[in-house]
């Protein structure tokens, strides 16, 4: 199937779609800023039928009731799910009438049903009206009716598809359908016509990726706090369930429930060995129907087998059609139908014919809901041609499937209900009830709870009005029959649910359904997914089946706790699929984590199957891995209660058993802490390169000895890259006293204070992989980041020894193996006592001093001294071959100790069976040399010196706020005026290639300049003369670079006239004043629009007197001289108007704010 030509349909057909049906609009007088008067009889000049009136005044009432965007997105859709339906019943030669509506027999873009037009049979074909239409060769008008009474025809076998369109959406039919380039053409020309023969995926996929736009749009807005609503709920939480994982959980769920009461059938159902091995190899029959996805049950307790033999003398007293099974969230459709699928193999096991199977199946068996129309459309139409393939006279039998979209009943026609009620008591009182119990339903989908009622009388009293003339018994049977249908399904207890639940965080609920489940569903209210999990549990018969695919959140998050508690304690889970990341192919990254499971309602010490499946990276390999039978757990779910917090933790070890039940926790080491919560970052928190080094003040004991400085940020810890020991201090927070009144009363106020400033043991609050590390004495720590704090030092670095550990790490992934790494689970660990803390303490001190080396030998370091590159050597090269070898040296050093402290915690706990102590190089956290990058690096602490944030006389920082001190730079003097010009040759004395080979031969010395100046280029990778290599550089690739280490805040700002090169020139932001760009403008951009002038007539004299090839070179610079002198004519307008209003800038404010103020004159930040 062509995922990629079916994505790039669907996602265009909706734009598409939407685009028509508005213009559509637009002919009718309606557009989304003006609607004309509902009661006219003419628009624009055409006169309207009594039917378009009508359909008119419909649509201006859906408007007015849902909103202008919402109603065309709907009907687009309509169209799209009739053109697919359609499109698939042609290519399956299901169409009553045999007749092809959208290609010709050869599948061509000629429609069958134009050619045929006249020999058709369809119900309220108006002959004349075809005759009369062809004669006038009015194609077009032809096809739209003909498409239209084939819509309307279809209505009698697939009501829940081809609504009759008397309304307002065939008033929208777009227009020119047999265009090239028309949906319908489209359809037709990208899809190829043997990916149609799949409904279930074709419809599923289509489904999937008609819904991705709007999906990113309301996912965007959650960014912005706007909550999903009842509309975008489908578009939020649709996702495409894998096949393998649908067998899966129907196979063991259904199919289990029928083989445990019918073992005799297991021949008929199961594959031998062989067909398995074959199976799972690769090999596979399309006709091979068998349950290849099925798991066997382990061994269980005698007195475990002994229930189970009870329960299951239920299930054998079960005939197929007493069954009861339903997807309450079926989105297209795809789990019902391989339902359907086991339910015929259930029939045929048991007797019964295909024919009599399909029947009793659509009529029995089956029930599916939707909070979505749409979905519910295609969740019918899937069953409907699930029955059509087995029984190929099934459209005339007039059976209906219980597949419904959840109706609610806010707009409820009182006057139906009386007339349906006719005065019956009994009949009032359900009514009453359905209506109060689905009011607002479709903000709640299928997790509302309704009461039982007596719905036999119910029907009865549809059927006879079905035949009644009153003027209410239309309007009774459209609004108040899908209410009953509804309620009774919501009702109803089956022996089987199966779902792919909607995963929707809390934060991202509207007001009413958060307000229902925090009332409803108190345990699980942190996400709907958990939600589904405890209701379709309530939708139960006892023991009955239960098979979710949903986040693994609620296996191990600390927010699931008494959920999980709940299901240990109420239900038996049978087995599970743990997934991990990437179970869909269309989700990539390690947020997303799933897992498939099947549970029963009771509770039983039952041991059940666990299938590991989550380091493998691929849907593919994940199946391929579960039919291998690789990565397969049995575990006793009462063991789970073991680790604090109860995480589903299956594949705990007999050696971590026991350290969770006799280690000690290591809060007899640290206590941990949550970080605080600004609530208006940009305001409060820097990068600490942005503001004045004098203004921040380190390694504080306390707050009051804070304050008593004077100084306005201490720093902070934040989040970061993924390393371990030491690192990953950038941060700064505003923390004077103004600023600690302001935070004591916002965010979440200032928690944990007292132990602002210890030293902490520190760690990311989401991360895929676990690292610690040593913070020394000074700090504040927001939320991204939690601590530990100690009593002592050696208690710290103890705890930090072993939190770094590969035992630690394991204890972790039993804990949570997710990214949230709250303070709670981390407080879990289990750590040894302390035979060998002295040993331990030694090498987790040396870790933190390599890591810290490491750490401080780059410029984003607040201790950085001087690039490592600095070495009284005579080249380049001889430095960064001693900065290579130190840097081998500490990455195996670091590595070794890791090594060692990994194999003391595996003995202490006896763990050589099951854990090794080899680091691999990737989890070694320092940095090995790398030439590209150091020698970048070298060219921007190059540039640094230029400017005088550094010195070659000095270590540290030179210059970042204050008082400027000349006298700092003896060996290399610093730019006078802080105005580097950037150009294309060397026009200005401070040209920075000058400064630069100055600087280089400074460091180096004037023998070997030219050498080191090739292996700088070198490194750069550029093509031809060193120089012009660098000067590329500097042009084209430098300001990216300083962007990209300095995270978007960069401190050297790029004044550019744009792409032509025109005019670029650094500043040093914490060296601006107020004249700076007004010294610019003179000084520099004057400068070379006067020397663009010269060269240019320079220029064209000298094309006036070259010959015909030295024009043609001579013309290409001068087109280029021309487009620069064009754009700095442009540039100067505008920093003119900045230089005339001396701003002063505050560099308390940081980068962001002030860089803004120059926006125009300066470099995107990329």
């Amino acid at each position: 199937m062509d995922k990629n030509a079916i994505k790039k349909f669907a996602v265009w057909a909706r734009t598409e779609l939407i685009a028509r049906v508005s213009l559509k609009g637009v002919e009718y007088g309606i557009t989304e800023d003006n609607i004309e008067d509902a009661n006219v009889d003419s628009v624009g000049g055409k006169v309207l039928t009594v039917n378009e009136k009508k359909q008119r005044q419909a649509l201006i009432a859906e408007i007015n009731d849902k909103g202008y965007k919402q109603v065309m997105e709907e009907v687009a859709y309509t169209w799209f799910n009739r053109f697919s339906a359609l499109r698939f019943m042609e290519v399956n030669g299901y169409l009553p009438s045999h007749v092809r509506v959208f290609t010709d027999e050869e599948n061509n873009f000629k429609p069958q049903i134009i050619t045929e037009a006249i020999h058709l049979d369809l119900d309220g074909l108006n002959m004349e009206k075809v005759y009369e239409l062809k004669d006038a060769e009015k194609t077009e008008e032809l096809y739209k009716y003909l498409l239209t009474v084939q819509c309307n025809a279809l209505n009698k076998i697939l009501p829940g598809m081809f609504q009759k369109i008397a309304d307002y959406t065939e008033l929208l039919l777009p227009d020119n359908l047999l265009r090239e380039g028309s949906v319908i053409q489209q359809m037709i020309e990208l899809i190829p016509e043997d990916d149609w023969k799949d409904a279930v995926q074709i419809i599923g996929w289509l489904y999937q990726y008609y819904n991705s736009e709007k999906k990113d749009d309301v996912f965007a807005a959650l960014k912005k706090n706007v909550k999903i609503t009842k509309e975008n709920i489908p578009a939020a939480t649709q996702l495409f369930t894998p096949d393998w994982i649908v067998r899966y959980m129907v196979e063991n769920s259904l199919g289990r429930l029928w083989l445990e009461g019918h073992p005799d059938a297991k021949d008929q159902l199961l594959p031998t060995e062989e067909e398995q091995s074959a199976y799972a190899a690769g090999n596979r029959d399309m006709e091979d129907t068998k349950w290849h996805y099925y798991l066997e049950e382990a061994e269980q307790e005698p007195e475990v087998q002994a229930q189970l033999a009870e329960i299951r003398k239920e299930y054998a007293a079960l005939t197929p059609d007493q069954l009861k099974v339903i997807d309450p969230c079926s989105g297209s459709g795809h789990i019902l139908a391989y339902m359907f699928d086991v339910l015929m193999k259930i029939y045929e096991s048991y007797g019964y014919t295909t024919r009599e199977a399909v029947a009793s199946i659509v009529e029995n068996n089956l029930y599916g809901l939707d909070i979505d129309d749409r979905a519910a459309q295609l969740a019918y139409f899937a069953v409907m041609m699930k029955a059509r393939q087995y029984d190929r006279r099934f459209f005339s039998r007039g059976i209906q499937p219980h597949v419904y979209a959840v109706v609610e009943s806010n707009h409820v026609d009182k006057f139906a209900v009386d007339y349906f009620c006719n005065g019956n008591a009994k009949l009032t009182a359900a009514m009453d009830t359905i209506i109060k119990e689905l009011h607002d339903a479709k903000e709640y989908g299928s997790i509302l709870t309704v009461t039982p009622q007596d719905w036999s009388v119910l029907y009865d009293r549809f059927a006879e009005i079905t035949e009644d003339i009153n003027m209410s018994r239309e309007t009774a049977l459209r609004e108040l029959l899908p209410l009953v249908q509804v309620a009774e399904a919501l009702a109803k207890k089956y022996d089987a649910v199966v779902t792919n639940p909607p995963y929707l965080g809390s934060d991202a609920m509207g007001i009413m359904l958060s307000s229902y489940v925090k009332k409803k569903y108190s345990r699980c209210k942190a996400d709907m997914f958990a939600v589904f999990i405890e209701h379709c549990g309530q939708m139960l018969k006892s023991y009955g089946y239960q098979a979710m695919i949903t986040m693994q959140n609620w296996m191990f998050l600390s927010s699931f706790e008494s959920l999980r508690e709940y299901l240990v304690n109420n239900k038996i889970i049978i087995n599970m699929c743990h997934l991990g990341t990437r179970a869909f192919e269309e989700i990539g990254g390690e947020i997303v984590q799933t897992v498939a499971w099947v549970s029963k309602n009771g509770y039983l010490s039952y041991k059940g199957q666990y299938n590991r499946l989550v380091e493998f990276s691929s849907q593919d390999e994940k199946e391929s891995a579960f039919l291998s039978g690789d990565n397969r757990y049995i575990a006793s779910q009462k063991n789970f209660t073991i680790i604090p917090g109860a995480p589903i933790a299956y594949w705990i070890s007999t050696g971590f058993k026991k350290i969770f039940e006799n280690g000690e926790q290591i809060t007899q080491y640290v206590s941990s802490r949550d970080g605080l919560t600004t609530g208006n970052n940009e305001l409060f928190i820097k990068q600490f390169w942005e503001v004045p080094y004098t203004h921040i003040k380190f390694a504080c004991k306390d707050s009051e000895t804070f304050w008593a400085s004077g100084k306005k940020f201490a720093p902070l810890i934040k989040g970061g890259l993924y390393r371990k020991w030491y690192g990953n201090n950038w941060f700064v927070i505003t923390y004077d006293k103004a600023g600690y009144e302001k935070l004591s009363n916002c965010g979440n106020k200032l928690p944990s204070r007292e132990i602002y400033f210890l030293p902490y043991m520190t760690w990311n609050r989401i991360s895929t992989r676990m690292a610690f590390r040593f913070c020394e004495q000074g700090y504040l720590f927001e939320s991204a980041s939690l601590v530990a704090y100690a009593t002592s030092k050696d208690n710290l670095m103890y705890a930090l020894a072993f939190a770094n550990s590969v035992v630690a790490r394991s204890e972790m992934q039993l804990i949570n193996p997710t990214t949230n790494m709250l303070s709670g689970y981390v407080d879990s660990l289990r750590i040894p006592f302390q035979s060998v803390k002295e040993r331990t303490i030694t090498l987790a001190i040396e870790c933190v001093d390599f890591a810290k080396d490491d750490w401080n030998s780059f410029e984003t370091s607040w201790d950085f001294q001087h690039h490592p590159l600095l070495r009284k050597v005579p080249t380049i090269a001889e430095a960064f071959d001693q900065w290579q070898t130190e840097c081998d040296e500490r990455f195996n050093q670091l590595k070794a100790n890791e090594e060692e402290l990994n194999q003391i915690f595996i003995d202490i706990y006896g763990l050589q069976d099951e854990l090794t102590p080899e680091v691999e190089d990737k989890d070694v956290t320092v940095r090995k040399a790398d030439l590209g990058r150091d020698i970048r690096s070298f060219i921007s602490y190059a540039i640094g010196c230029m400017f005088g944030r550094y010195s070659l006389d000095m270590d540290g920082l030179a210059y970042a706020g204050g008082e400027w001190d000349a006298s700092k730079y003896v060996s290399f003097a610093a730019d006078k005026d802080n105005i580097i010009p950037i150009c294309d040759d060397e026009y200005f004395e401070d040209d920075i290639v000058g400064l630069f080979v100055k600087f280089v031969k400074t460091v180096y010395g004037a023998d070997t300049l030219d050498e080191n100046l090739k292996f700088i280029a070198d490194a750069l990778g550029g093509k031809g003369q060193p120089k012009d290599v660098i000067r590329n550089y500097f042009l084209s690739n430098f300001y990216s670079d300083h962007c990209k280490i300095y995270q978007k805040r960069p401190i050297y700002w790029l004044f550019d006239s744009g792409k032509k090169n025109g005019f670029k020139a650094l500043i040093y932001m914490h060296r601006y004043q107020p004249d700076t760009i007004a010294r610019i403008r003179t000084d520099y951009v004057h400068e070379q629009q006067a020397r663009y002038r010269t060269a240019i007539v320079d220029l064209e004299q000298r094309i006036a007197n070259a010959s015909t090839g030295e024009r043609v070179k001579l013309n290409k610079k001068l087109t280029t001289l021309q487009a620069q002198d064009t754009e700095i004519r442009t540039y100067e307008e505008k920093i003119h108007h900045l230089a005339d209003q001396m701003i002063s800038i505050d560099l308390d404010d940081g980068v962001k704010k002030n860089y803004a103020i120059f926006q125009d004159i300066l470099a995107k930040i990329k």
